[in-house]
C-alpha cells in the first residue's frame, strides 16, 4: 500500500486540511478500480467499510493478488468532517454555502466531445484512451475557487480515469440500495447481488451532477452523440448506500468489503476464482419511480413499516402527531413498492422528507435526488 496525503486550499490561515489516498497493485494497471467513502462526512458506515477494505486490500497485496490497481480514499471529505455545529456533525452541505457535497461536480462532456470528435475511430480501444485523456485535460482545466470546489476536482481527478467507480453512502435509516445509469445496470447487476441490495435505482440524469455521473455519464453521452464510434461504456460508477447511518458495524462492515472485493474479482482487478453470485432479492427500478413520502404538516413521527417493508399504494406508511391536540395525520404510500429509506429523526417540519419507496408507477421529472 502506498499512501499519499493531498493539500485542500485552507478558507482561512492555519486551517488547511487534506485529502488521504490509499493505493494497491501497480499504478497505472488495468482494471483500476476507484472506491471513496463518506462524501457526506457525516455517513460512517461507508468509512467502517473502507477501513475493512484496507485491511484486505493489503494482505491481498502481500499475496500477489491485485491485478490491477485500487485506489481507496477512506474518507472523501475533510472538510465535512471539520464541521460542527452545536455539537451535531453537519458533514452533508458545505457550511460556507449551503451547497451539497455531492451535487455541482464538473460537466464534462461537452468540451471533451469538442475535443476528440475529429480523432475517434472505428478502434473502441484506441476511443477508451483518447477519451479518457480528454476527460482528464478538460478537468485539469475546470475552474475552482473555494476549498469545497478544489476538493470535488480533486475527487473526480482520482476517479475519472477508473474503469469503476464506487461512492460509499447511507441514508438515514434504510436497507441496502444503490443508484446507478440506466445502462449500466447490467454489468453492475452482480455488485447489487452481492451486497444484498433490495432496491437499485436507475436513471440516464438524476440531475445536479452528483459525484457517480460525473465519472460514467460523459460515456454514455459521448455514445449517444457519436453513435457510428465504438465507444464502450469504460466507467461503470455506482453510489452504494450502505443502510442507515447508525450501521456502523464491524460484522456488517466485513460482510459489505467482502462483497466489493468478490465483484473487484468479477471485474479482473483481483486475481483468483470468481465467487458465486447469488440470486438479486430486487429488479432495478426507475429513479423516476421512487415516490418521496413527505410530511403534509408538522409532528411527531411514528413509523408503522420498517425499512425494507414491500407497501401497496393507499397503505399507511407513518403518523405525524401534533402534540399539541393529539390530531394524527396518516402518510400513506402513493405506489406499491419497497420503503427502502426512512428520515432518522422522529420530528418533522412539514414538507421533511419521511421516507423513499421504489416503485414502478409513480413518475417524476426533473431533479430526482433528495437535496
Amino acid at each position: 500500500m502506498r499512501t499519499d496525503t493531498l493539500p485542500i486550499p485552507a478558507t482561512a490561515p492555519g486551517t488547511a486540511s487534506a485529502l488521504t489516498v490509499h493505493r494497491f497493485g501497480q499504478e497505472g494497471a488495468r482494471p483500476r478500480a476507484y472506491i471513496q467513502a463518506a462524501l457526506h462526512a457525516d455517513e460512517i458506515p461507508g468509512m467502517i467499510a473502507a477501513h475493512h477494505l484496507r485491511e484486505r486490500l493489503t494482505a491481498l497485496e502481500q499475496e500477489g493478488r491485485i491485478a490491477g490497481e485500487v485506489v481507496l480514499v477512506p474518507f472523501a471529505n475533510p472538510i465535512g468532517l471539520g464541521q460542527c455545529l452545536l455539537g451535531q456533525a453537519v458533514g452533508r452541505f458545505d457550511l460556507s454555502d449551503g451547497l451539497n457535497f455531492n451535487r455541482a461536480y464538473p460537466y464534462l462532456e461537452p468540451a471533451v466531445a469538442d475535443r476528440v470528435a475529429a480523432d475517434l475511430s472505428d478502434d473502441a480501444d484506441a476511443n477508451v484512451g483518447l477519451i479518457r485523456d480528454a476527460l482528464a485535460a478538460v478537468l485539469a482545466e475546470a475552474p475552482a475557487a473555494t476549498p469545497a470546489e478544489h476538493l470535488k476536482k480533486l475527487l473526480l481527478s482520482l476517479a475519472v480515469e477508473a474503469d469503476l467507480v464506487l461512492d460509499l453512502h447511507c441514508d438515514g435509516e434504510a436497507v441496502m440500495h444503490l443508484y446507478t445509469l440506466t445502462p449500466m445496470a447490467e454489468d453492475l447487476a452482480p455488485l447489487a447481488a452481492l451486497l444484498g441490495c433490495e432496491a437499485v435505482l436507475l436513471a440516464t440524469e438524476s440531475g445536479d451532477d452528483p459525484f457517480d455521473e460525473a465519472c460514467s455519464r460523459p460515456w454514455h453521452e459521448l455514445r449517444e452523440r457519436f453513435p457510428d464510434r465504438p465507444i464502450p461504456l469504460a466507467c461503470l460508477a455506482t453510489t452504494v448506500e450502505l443502510r442507515g447511518e447508525a450501521d456502523v458495524d464491524h460484522a456488517l462492515a466485513s460482510k459489505d468489503a467482502k462483497a466489493i472485493l468478490d465483484y473487484l474479482l468479477l471485474r479482473g482487478v483481483i486475481a483468483g476464482d470468481p465467487p458465486a453470485v447469488p440470486e438479486p432479492l430486487c429488479a432495478p427500478t426507475p429513479l423516476a419511480g421512487t415516490e418521496p413520502l413527505t410530511a403534509p404538516v408538522p409532528g411527531m413521527v411514528v413509523y408503522l413499516k420498517p425499512a425494507g417493508a414491500r407497501v401497496r399504494a393507499g397503505e399507511r406508511i407513518a403518523d405525524l402527531i401534533d402534540p399539541a391536540t393529539g390530531v394524527v395525520t396518516p402518510v400513506t404510500s402513493r405506489s406499491d413498492g419497497v420503503l427502502f429509506a426512512r428520515a432518522a429523526t422522529r420530528f418533522a417540519t412539514a414538507g421533511r422528507r419521511l421516507g423513499k419507496v421504489a416503485g414502478t408507477a409513480f413518475h417524476r421529472s426533473g431533479k430526482l435526488l433528495s437535496p
